[in-house]
């Protein structure tokens, strides 16, 4: 078994992925001695009582305690921790229900929401940007919901101060089907090529950077389809690559694990952990959840770029020096990656959803289709402003 405290040198690629090593990490069990604070451990998940820990919160010797065992769990052990009565009122639960509920109406009567990721359009119904619609439909639910100090408290054991929030419902309705078992954002919605191109220890920092987690807006029984879960699988180096492969899924769909919630328990998990929403086998479950992923205040350039700007004045000089042959292909791909922005988030998923892939078209996607095309000026000018139009927030 390759162990990763010893960091990896070069890069991931098919051959990598070994799955005998990767059955090995995810058959360990999760010691009781390492949870303190947990009240129960099923499945290999923690389950903490939000109920008993309040107090645990308001002190703050304690409080880090508690979030250095939950940064553990996630980052070096199972990978998911479970918070039993996240919410202690649930009545803020149904008004955010309420809210979203009315929300899903209308953009399914005006064809938004179009696009998801890991399940076919239309299979359930996803509100993109749920964070943004919720405050600005709502302002005081909003506040109520989220000034909650367990989700803040989970998002801080990961990411440490000044971390940034956004939210997507996804109501999934009896009968809708299971994903396929996944990682998330950010390499994990890249293909295994494109990830591939990503050296190994990029694979093993990018799941610092963001944390996932699962607000239960209804009961959830098994039969619901709550989230299919791998522990420890996020301690797989080339796990990103893996999860494309139809083995590793199919061991995940061997060995998975599902825990029932209720209305108002949360589920939070390291974003590189094996997961997939489960089938909702029941007759009349609509299963809703928040699915919140925060990001690391980390995660920005330094200095602010109008990098439209750039490529557009750029864009002539890239067609000449191609055509004269005084810059290569590579060479050209070089150029545009420090002139355009080459990833296409964050964006409007509303507008720009990841109808063809994972992943929306980027700036740089443009710039480089239009300097191997040909395109002219104007060209380039109205296919940036179609992607500022479907990027604005």
């Amino acid at each position: 078994m390759v162990n990763q405290e010893l960091g990896f040198v070069g890069y991931f690629d098919r051959e990598s992925c070994d799955l005998d090593e990767f059955k090995v990490l995810t058959s360990q069990s999760l010691a009781a001695e390492a949870v303190p604070h947990a009240a129960s451990i099923e499945k290999n998940v923690p389950i903490y009582d939000m109920h008993a820990l309040r107090p645990v919160l308001e002190n703050a010797g304690k409080r880090k305690a508690l979030l250095a065992e939950w940064g553990q769990v996630l980052g070096k052990s199972a990978g998911v921790i479970a918070l039993k009565g996240a919410f202690a009122d649930t009545s803020v639960i149904d008004r955010a229900s309420d809210v979203f509920r009315q929300i899903i109406v209308e953009e399914r009567q005006s064809g938004a929401g179009e696009g998801d990721h890991f399940a076919a359009s239309g299979a359930n119904d996803r509100i993109w940007n749920a964070l943004q619609k919720q405050c600005l439909r709502d302002p005081e639910g909003f506040a109520l919901y989220f000034g909650n100090t367990a989700i803040a408290a989970a998002c801080e054991a990961w990411l440490g101060p000044n971390y940034q929030v956004t939210a997507q419902i996804n109501q999934v309705r009896p009968g809708g089907k299971a994903q396929q078992a996944h990682r998330d954002y950010h390499l994990g919605f890249q293909s295994a090529d494109r990830a591939a191109c990503y050296p190994a220890h990029a694979h093993l920092v990018t799941a610092s950077l963001t944390l996932q987690g699962a607000i239960a807006h209804c009961d959830m029984p098994v039969e619901s389809g709550p989230t299919k879960l791998l522990p420890f699988s996020q301690l797989y180096p080339p796990g990103y690559l893996a999860f494309h492969d139809e083995s590793h899924r199919a061991h995940f769909e061997e060995t998975c694990i599902q825990l029932p919630l209720d209305k108002g328990d949360a589920v939070f998990f390291n974003p590189a952990l094996f997961h997939a929403a489960g089938e909702n086998r029941s007759a009349d479950i609509n299963r809703m959840a928040n699915l919140l992923q925060i990001s690391s205040a980390f995660g920005r350039a330094m200095e602010a770029i109008d990098r439209r700007s750039m490529s557009q004045a750029v864009f002539t000089s890239l067609v000449a020096l191609k055509q004269r042959g005084e810059l290569s292909v590579a060479e050209l791909d070089a150029a545009i990656a420090a002139t355009a922005e080459g990833y296409p988030f964050p964006t409007n998923l509303d507008t720009d959803p990841p109808v063809n892939g994972n992943a929306p078209e980027s700036q740089a996607d443009i710039l480089r289709c239009a300097v191997a095309e040909g395109w002219s000026e104007g060209q380039l000018a109205e296919a940036f402003s179609a992607l500022q139009t479907r990027q604005a927030a």
